[in-house]
């Protein structure tokens, strides 16, 4: 993932843009590139430390029905392993994984971001609401 995509889902869970923006971006990659972006995606949930307790959260707040597959997936747990068999779904399912994803690392990213603002060494946890915050990430990368 480069940086700037980074940059726009933690601001998705600093609550700065929509979902739809994501949505967008994600909707122009072909296959295996959305395929490659939720693998990505699946490392920021590892990193925001996604609970087994916020799975629920996820789905309702995904909008999705709790019958698709990757909420029927997803509720045997954010182990790893789980996780890797949403973004390993057909193409068919590629947009709902990426919905329920994104909802997940939203709720972990709230949690982690509570205790963890503007520690130093974790960018991801500034306040990307201010440009020149933005700035300082892209001149250290």
């Amino acid at each position: 993932m480069n940086l700037a995509d980074e940059i726009l889902i933690n601001k998705h869970g600093q609550d700065l843009i929509d979902c739809n923006e994501l949505v967008e971006k994600f909707d122009l990659l072909d296959f295996s590139k959305k395929r490659i972006f939720l693998n990505d995606l699946l490392y920021l949930i590892k990193q925001s430390k996604a609970k087994d307790d916020d799975i629920e959260l996820a789905i309702l707040e995904s909008k999705l029905k709790p019958t698709y597959t990757p909420c029927i997936l997803l509720r045997k747990g954010v182990a790893n392993h789980h996780l890797q068999k949403i973004i390993e779904l057909p193409e068919a399912e590629m947009d709902k994984a990426f919905l329920l994803l994104l909802s997940l690392f939203k709720i972990a990213y709230r949690r982690r971001f509570a205790n963890e603002k503007n520690a130093p060494n974790k960018w991801w946890y500034w306040d990307l609401s201010d440009a020149s915050t933005i700035d300082k990430i892209i001149k250290m990368h």
